[in-house]
C-alpha cells in the first residue's frame, strides 16, 4: 500500500488541533503588498492587511501558487514513494488548482482536487480526505470520492460593512453608501459547482439580529445536513458576533461538533473584517 501525503491550499482554513488531526500540510498562497510577496499565513496575518488597508486605503494582491512551486514541493515527497492528495480552491476563484494539474502532469503520483469552495468548505474535504486515508483507500480513489462530495459542501457569509468589496472593485461606491444608510448586510453564497461567490439574501437591521435570521436561515434551507461538523468562520469580526452565531447553532442541539475558525489572508483581504458565515455538508 502506497504512502499517502495530504495537502491543501492555504485556503481551507483548518487550524489548530483539528488540522494536526488530519495530518495535512497547506500550501500557501501569495499576498502582494506594495512590494513585497508575503507566505499566506506564515509571514503575513489579516490582521497586517487591515492595518494597511486603514492606514493607505488600499489592499494586497492575491496571488496563486504557480506551477514550479507545485513541482519543487511535491517532487521530493513523490521520489520517497509517496502519492499525493491536494485540495486546492475553488477553479473559479484561483488559478492554483489549474496550475496543480498541469504540476500532476510533470510529476505523476499527484491527484489535485477542486474543492469547488473556498475557506472551511474545502476545510470539510481536508477532514474526510483524513478519513479516508486512514480507512486505506488509494490515492484515486480518494480524489474520486472528494470530487463526489464538492456538491455536499455548503458555504456562507454574512458581510457587515463593504468597505472592501469597494475597494477591490466588488461594488460601488454608490451601492456601498446605499447599503450603509440602510443598513443592509448582504449575504454571499459558494456555488459548489466551482467557487464562484454570488449574493445572496440581503438582509435589513442590525447585524446583531442579522446574524441570527442568517444562521436560521441556512440551515433550514437544506435537507438531511450532516450532524458531524460544522464551522463558524470569520475574517476577525469581534468575539460578540462569533458568539451570537455559535450560540444560534448550538441551540438547536444538532451538530456534534462546532468549529471556529478565522479565515486566511486570501479570503479576508477580499471581504474585510465584519464577515462571518456557517459552513457545514449535508448527505
Amino acid at each position: 500500500m502506497s504512502k499517502i501525503l495530504l495537502s491543501a491550499d492555504s485556503t481551507c482554513d483548518v487550524s489548530g488541533e483539528l488540522l494536526e488531526s488530519t495530518g495535512a500540510k497547506l500550501f500557501p498562497l501569495h499576498i502582494i503588498l506594495g512590494e513585497k510577496s508575503y507566505n499566506d499565513g506564515i509571514d503575513i496575518k489579516p490582521d497586517d492587511i487591515y492595518a494597511n488597508f486603514r492606514a493607505t486605503g488600499t489592499l494586497p494582491k492575491t496571488a496563486a501558487v504557480n506551477v514550479q512551486e507545485y513541482v519543487d514541493y511535491f517532487k521530493p515527497y513523490i521520489d520517497e514513494g509517496y502519492d499525493v492528495i491536494h485540495i486546492n480552491l475553488g477553479s473559479a476563484l484561483s488559478s492554483s488548482y489549474k496550475n496543480c494539474v498541469t504540476a500532476a502532469e510533470k510529476l505523476g503520483h499527484l491527484y489535485p482536487v477542486d474543492s469547488c469552495n473556498l475557506s472551511s468548505g474545502s476545510g470539510h474535504l481536508v477532514i474526510e480526505a483524513s478519513k479516508l486515508i486512514r480507512q486505506g483507500l488509494s490515492a484515486p480513489e480518494i480524489a474520486a470520492e472528494l470530487k463526489r462530495l464538492t456538491p455536499k459542501c455548503h458555504a456562507s457569509f454574512v458581510i457587515d460593512k463593504l468597505d472592501y468589496l469597494r475597494a477591490g472593485g466588488r461594488c460601488s461606491t454608490l451601492a456601498m453608501l446605499g447599503a450603509n444608510l440602510l443598513r443592509i448586510k448582504p449575504s454571499i453564497y459558494v456555488d459548489n459547482r466551482d467557487g464562484s461567490m454570488t449574493v445572496g439574501k440581503k438582509y435589513r437591521g442590525t447585524l446583531e439580529k442579522v446574524l441570527v435570521t442568517y444562521v436560521h436561515d441556512k440551515l433550514s434551507q437544506y435537507d438531511r445536513i450532516r450532524d458531524e461538523r460544522i464551522f463558524v468562520t470569520h475574517a476577525g469580526i469581534g468575539e460578540k458576533y462569533v458568539k451570537i452565531v455559535r450560540d444560534e447553532v448550538e441551540k438547536l442541539h444538532f451538530f456534534r461538533n462546532i468549529y471556529v475558525e478565522r479565515a486566511s489572508c486570501t479570503i479576508s483581504s477580499h471581504c474585510g473584517p465584519g464577515t462571518i458565515g456557517i459552513l457545514f455538508m449535508t448527505e
